[in-house]
């Protein structure tokens, strides 16, 4: 069994949801964990309150109140590549993600994630990403350092004030002369089945992409993406839509059978550069990665 090294928190809702205790909100929140799980992690004292104090499973619900617990795996799989940070000052850290590691705890993996291997390694207890990348992508996230500071960059997000630069490789047809061609995707996408597929619907825009095509060979092509929204599996559904799946993805353009990684095939899709005005220096960032995604 393999426990997080720190709590992950939820505040409970301002209203109540039918529930008496917060052992019972808990399973009602997250029911692929199991009731017997939770009442375990409750008696070992896995489960406490902001200032330390353990709850118990005859917590009563508290609206608003924070939650404090400790995830835990059978097996957490260890990922073999190694992250590498390319900035960091008293506000921010940007890093590269390889592929396979998630950015921070969820599923299989709770000490095995970006965000706990940097707190390892640079000593910032307080270190906490400030956007996500699916753990197949590989490319930059950036991390805030100073709590005081977090929510003004959170902002940049939120307002879209953040350009992001991706590449992905696909396959093409041949005969496809796509290089130099552009692309702008606008549509709506929502969860589909199972929940963790985006699909398209009908409906007012809730996701925007810029796509060209850089190079090609005859039977592959080396896309650039700039994301202006930030939906789940935005640029993996809109390059499907496009008529061009990206590479090696296990969830579009059909769902694939579960099945452990395969290290030699990962997901060809790359979060290459970051560009944005920070907002305490007032200075024009631009960080990018070395690597290139290769055609051949």
């Amino acid at each position: 069994m393999v426990t997080a090294e720190r709590p992950s928190k939820l505040s409970l809702p301002q209203s109540n949801p039918g529930v008496a205790t917060v052992l019972e909100y808990l399973i009602l929140k997250f029911p692929t964990i199991g009731a017997g799980v939770w009442r375990q992690r409750f008696i070992a004292g896995k489960v406490h309150c902001h200032d330390g104090t353990l709850l118990t499973v005859q917590s009563p619900f508290q609206p608003q109140q924070r939650v404090y617990y400790y995830r835990e795996v059978e097996n957490e799989p260890v990922i073999p590549f190694k992250e590498s940070v390319l900035f960091q000052d008293e506000h921010i850290l940007v890093a590269y993600k390889p592929h396979f590691l998630p950015v921070t705890p969820g599923g299989n993996y709770v000490n095995e994630c970006l965000q706990v291997r940097l707190r390892v390694s640079t000593g910032l207890e307080a270190l906490q990403s400030l956007h996500r990348l699916d753990r197949v992508t590989a490319g930059l996230v950036m991390f805030s350092v100073n709590p005081d500071t977090r929510h003004q960059y959170h902002r940049l997000f939120e307002t879209q004030k953040i350009s992001k630069t991706y590449q992905a490789i696909s396959a093409i047809e041949k005969g496809e002369e796509l290089s130099g061609l552009e692309w702008e995707v606008r549509n709506r996408l929502v969860q589909s089945e199972p929940r963790f597929r985006m699909g398209i619907t009908a409906g007012e825009p809730n996701s925007h992409s810029l796509i060209r095509c850089l190079q090609q060979t005859p039977t592959r092509a080396l896309f650039e993406l700039n994301p202006v929204t930030g939906k789940t599996h935005q640029l993996r559904v809109h390059m499907q839509a496009l008529g061009w799946p990206i590479l090696n993805d296990k969830y579009y353009p059909s769902l694939q059978p579960e099945s452990a990684d395969n290290w030699d095939i990962p997901l060809q899709l790359l979060a290459k550069k970051i560009q944005f005005k920070d907002p305490i220096t007032q200075q024009n960032r631009c960080f990018s990665h070395e690597r290139e995604l290769a055609l051949n």
